[in-house]
């Protein structure tokens, strides 16, 4: 309790600063010199990836860096479990990115902020630092939970914008271990999710650290105050016209940023080997492109000694094919050539737990993974614990009822692969990153096909009235042989016609999502 003591005491010295306006170069010093103790770590980081960042197939280099391509396991695995868990899970309010709004004059963070917490000079966001307890956090229990729910992969938030560490940092002493829970909540999920059978992985927003705090500089707040520069960070004054749009973003990021950085990435790949990195958008900022490289020709030929890794980017931050495209909260239109993965949160309005959030059904979720998996994709699907470290039991009927139909009719899943299209219907979703809201419910018209094993998996999306279907994709010189259904094994009438293939269907199985026609093509 010895750095909840100190924020305290600093929290009433007179000398705090008020609103102060720093150049780039200075804000950037700032932060230097408050984290100038870990220089000696921070350099023996830099020295190590230096030496080994090309030892094996990959060279430091985009050309050589586009070789790569998703390991087995990964396209495999098909649905795994992301986890946003940090300080901001505290206020529980707005989203994940409170730890930023707070400090921002015209959001609602902010004036909520004042009335419960008081001025952000009294109050700022270390101050949530000893109210993050997790005392209830079991990562076992985590762990069970999401095997039941069918995931094959877990993905903690290592450290996200507002720049905690949920792991053991040797290069920061704003860490989990030192303050807050007091845990290594990265070590700990690790070692029960791979002793539960799953692959583990870490996310890391750090790049967008440089501007996070970058409101708290236009009023008088702790943001100001350089005992706490190694929590806030250079705070740079972010300008950008579209957050999403790099080429118009000229803040300012200097080198030692990148290097420690590159340094924090390096520590975390050394430290917990993890088989996944996701990282968030802003590292496709142009001043990441000569420092990615390194990034992953270590991490790579690390990989390459197992049985292969994976990096999630954001599209344009990286060369095509250099990584694994993630298309955060949307959708393809059709089958990729690669493996690509789309991430959204199992609640409506934020990432991180907030109060009165809502909850996608079972069934959306279940029709998102069965549409992105036919166009050879994953569902990389984020849950937000609370504060004590307990999952919503909204969340956890979700997960265990999408883990039931999993069970049954995992098979067209796990370990698929596309059929020659994705699938038919009246049903099309909208392409793009955030356009999951505008996808309209599913019909009994709508498939969705895999393939494994030498069969085809037709997916119906609804039930049919009258049990009867109709799958116009199969055409008559594809030579069915039989048809079941997978949920059950139960034979399945059909005919082969010049529209397509006809079944008449058993009883409807009780409680499912969606229907799997097992069909047996001749070869």
């Amino acid at each position: 309790m010895a750095c909840a003591a100190g924020i305290a005491a600093a929290q009433q010295s007179p000398t705090a600063p008020t609103a102060k306006t720093l150049s780039p170069q200075d804000a950037d010093l700032a932060w230097q010199k408050a984290t100038a103790k870990f220089a000696p770590q921070r350099q023996a980081i830099l020295s190590r990836v230096a030496k080994h960042m090309n030892d094996g197939p990959f060279r430091n280099d985009w050309a050589s860096l586009q070789h790569y391509s998703s390991p087995q396991w990964y396209d495999d695995a098909k649905f795994g479990i992301f986890i946003h868990w940090g300080v901001y899970s505290v206020p529980a309010f707005g989203s994940e990115w409170y730890s930023r709004n707070m400090y921002q004059q015209s959001m609602p963070d902010f004036a909520h902020h004042v009335a419960t917490y008081g001025p952000q000079s009294k109050f700022g966001y270390k101050d949530f630092i000893p109210m993050f307890k997790a005392e209830h956090f079991d990562p076992q229990a985590w762990a069970k939970l999401f095997k039941d729910a069918g995931a094959r992969y877990v993905v903690p938030v290592a450290e996200h914008h507002d720049g905690f560490a949920m792991y053991n940092s040797q290069l920061s002493e704003w860490t989990a271990v030192k303050m807050g829970p007091h845990r290594d909540v990265i070590g700990e999920l690790e070692k029960a999710v791979r002793a539960d059978g799953m692959r583990f992985g870490v996310s890391s927003h750090r790049a967008e650290h440089d501007w996070f705090f970058d409101g708290g500089r236009q009023f008088d707040s702790d943001v100001n105050d350089p005992r706490y520069a190694g929590l806030y960070g250079p705070a740079e004054a972010h300008m950008a016209k579209d957050d999403q749009n790099l080429a118009d973003d000229w803040t300012y990021v200097s080198q030692a940023w990148l290097d420690d950085w590159l340094a924090r990435t390096a520590e975390l790949i050394d430290d917990y080997h993890p088989d996944l990195i996701y990282f968030d958008w802003w590292i496709g900022h142009p001043t990441f492109r000569n420092t990615l490289p390194k990034m992953l020709a270590y991490y790579y030929n690390e990989g390459a000694k197992r049985d292969g890794v994976v990096v999630n980017y954001k599209l344009g931050d990286f060369a095509e094919g250099a990584g694994t495209l993630d298309i955060e909260r949307g959708q393809l239109t059709g089958i990729h050539p690669t493996h690509w993965q789309t991430d959204t949160s199992i609640s409506n309005a934020s990432w991180g737990y907030i109060k009165n959030d809502t909850y996608k059904s079972p069934k959306e979720l279940i029709h998102l993974l069965v549409d992105v998996v036919s166009k050879n994709g994953n569902l990389q699907l984020n849950i937000g614990p609370r504060a004590d470290g307990t999952i919503p039991e909204d969340a956890q009927k979700v997960l265990l009822a999408m883990g039931g139909w999993l069970k049954t009719n995992g098979d067209a899943i796990y370990g698929s692969k596309p059929w020659r299209t994705f699938g038919e219907g009246p049903t099309e979703v909208v392409g793009g990153t955030f356009q999951d809201t505008k996808t309209k419910p599913y019909t009994a018209e709508d498939f969705r096909f895999t393939t494994k094993n030498g069969a085809l998996c037709a997916i119906e999306l609804g039930w049919p009235e009258g049990g009867k279907a109709v799958i116009h994709s199969i055409k008559p010189d594809d030579h069915v042989r039989a048809v079941s259904l997978l949920a059950n094994g139960q034979r399945v009438e059909w005919q082969q016609q010049p529209d397509g293939l006809h079944l008449s269907l058993p009883a409807q199985p009780v409680g499912d999502y969606a229907y799997v026609y097992r069909i047996e093509l001749a070869q």
